[in-house]
């Protein structure tokens, strides 16, 4: 469950007042997500998102979230923008939190996606870099490469009451992907958690990508990495059906083809996709109180990934 934070009717009301999008008729907490508290809003004036942002998402990273969504959605991407109120702003404040009212978008996320969704997936993400290759904002990865060996310390020794032997299996997967990090790639801002519950669809269409608060500066051949690793895989990391992956990355290669470094490049940065996954599930399956109103993540199942792409190099050939 992603409702952290209680917000009444009384406050939603007065929250709502300072725009032009009508009286509240109903909210309803949302469940989906593990970073920020959701709430689907109703009004008399149409439907919309509110978003309370928790403590992994800075307030002083918000300006750069808004700046990137606003200049996506000013380029015809399927991406929901926060709404200004009256005077402008779009970061406001609720309940002691940053909070945003942002569009809402049609559609739903799919559990089991089919090679044509997955293409669709894969062109809304290369259409996605291409309306970023002038975006000048930039934004640090907080969990990119540099981390991965912090992380792994703080989790330590505890990671081996998950499964033993995982952390000397991480520590040796982590530095053989460090040792063949790619350098010289096309950088660009980017989603960097784009699964499928990010992605909105109407059968075969997209029709929303959300979920932005992972996005930075890095390789932009990560990002397909990354999606991949996402959407050619069972929850449990097992492979899906091979076809999946490979009409994603045809999808997003109808759009923005890939240089023959970034195809080189991409297991390597499949690979550091799962680390990076591995790590922060595990990190949060350790921390996460057993009483929790979230359901916390199987890191071993990006685990599995880690091992399936070590297992076959030429996946993206």
């Amino acid at each position: 469950m992603a409702v952290y934070t209680h917000v009444s009717a009384e406050a939603l009301a007065a929250f709502l007042a300072r725009y032009d999008v009508g009286e509240l008729v109903s909210a309803k907490g949302i469940a989906e997500g593990v970073e920020n508290s959701n709430y689907l809003v109703d009004t008399t004036g149409g439907r919309f998102i509110l978003t309370l942002y928790e403590k992994r998402v800075a307030a002083d990273d918000l300006p750069f979230f808004m700046a990137l969504l606003d200049h996506l959605a000013d380029r015809g991407n399927p991406v929901p923008p926060a709404i200004p109120d009256r005077e402008g702003r779009e970061i406001q404040e609720l309940e002691g939190r940053p909070a945003c009212l942002i569009k809402f978008l049609p559609g739903v996320s799919v559990t089991h996606p089919t090679p044509a969704q997955a293409q669709a997936a894969g062109a809304a993400l290369a259409q996605l870099h291409r309306s970023l290759a002038d975006f000048t904002l930039e934004r640090p990865n907080g969990l990119g490469p540099d981390e991965w060996p912090r992380l792994l310390a703080r989790c330590g020794d505890d990671l081996d009451s998950i499964a033993p032997g995982l952390k000397a299996s991480l520590d040796t997967a982590l530095a053989d992907v460090l040792g063949h990090w790619p350098k010289g790639l096309a950088r660009s801002a980017i989603h960097a958690d784009l699964f499928p519950d990010n992605v909105l669809m109407r059968g075969d269409q997209v029709t929303g990508l959300i979920d932005f608060y992972f996005a930075c500066t890095d390789i932009r051949a990560y990002d397909l990495a990354v999606t991949h690793s996402a959407w050619a895989f069972e929850t449990d990391g097992t492979p899906a059906d091979p076809a999946v992956g490979r009409a994603l990355v045809a999808g997003y290669e109808s759009v923005l083809p890939l240089t023959d470094p970034e195809r080189a490049a991409l297991p390597v940065l499949a690979r550091g996709a799962c680390i990076r996954f591995a790590l922060t599930r595990a990190w949060d399956w350790l921390n996460t109180p057993a009483d929790a109103l979230v359901t916390r993540k199987d890191p071993l199942a990006y685990v599995r990934r880690i091992d399936w792409y070590a297992a076959h190099p030429h996946a993206f050939a």
